[in-house]
């Protein structure tokens, strides 16, 4: 599989699937999910809303995935992901990288070959950037899966920074 970083707009980018970072109602949120759901248009939230009447009932637990049409986005699909909110008192990163494995498990079930992610609860969960990087390249290089391209698409220089090291320490450790 093949790993890039773009710095930009994941609801830019030409793909199979782009990962959604949703809140559990599934019904568009602020950051990534608004600009999903925004530039994607109604398609997307009427699939949200069959997912909430069928499936999740009580909402997308957090760590699972589930896809819905791309409506006007470039890609063909969306995957939603809930992160988790980051918590200095109990260790959640299981469920932060259960959002990577699922999301690649559905993107698997869809037979996509490229996948786009952005960074999975760094924004108003909280989770810091150094530590999501770490776990989601971690995550996706130990994922199996049909994938051939996965896209971190990161919103600023810093977050592209992030990512760039984690890519790097993941790189030395597997030369190890």
């Amino acid at each position: 599989m093949d790993i890039h970083l773009v710095q930009g707009d994941i609801t830019e980018q030409r793909v199979d699937a782009i990962v959604n970072a949703a809140n559990s109602s599934l019904l568009g949120g602020g950051g990534v999910d608004g600009a999903i759901h925004r530039k994607g248009g109604p398609d997307i939230l009427a699939e949200c809303r069959q997912l909430r009447a069928s499936t999740y009932g009580k909402g997308l637990p957090t760590g699972q995935a589930a896809a819905t049409t791309a409506g006007r986005l470039p890609a063909r699909w969306v995957i939603h992901t809930v992160g988790p909110v980051h918590s200095a008192t109990e260790d959640r990163s299981d469920l932060l990288s259960s959002c990577f494995r699922e999301s690649l498990r559905v993107a698997d079930e869809l037979k996509a070959r490229s996948v786009a992610f952005p960074a999975v609860s760094t924004g108003v969960y909280h989770w810091p950037m150094d530590d999501a990087a770490r776990i989601a390249v971690r995550t996706v290089r130990e994922t199996s899966t049909s994938v051939r391209e996965v896209r971190f698409v990161l919103f600023d220089a810093d977050a592209y920074a992030a990512f760039e090291q984690a890519i790097g320490a993941s790189d030395a450790t597997d030369r190890r």
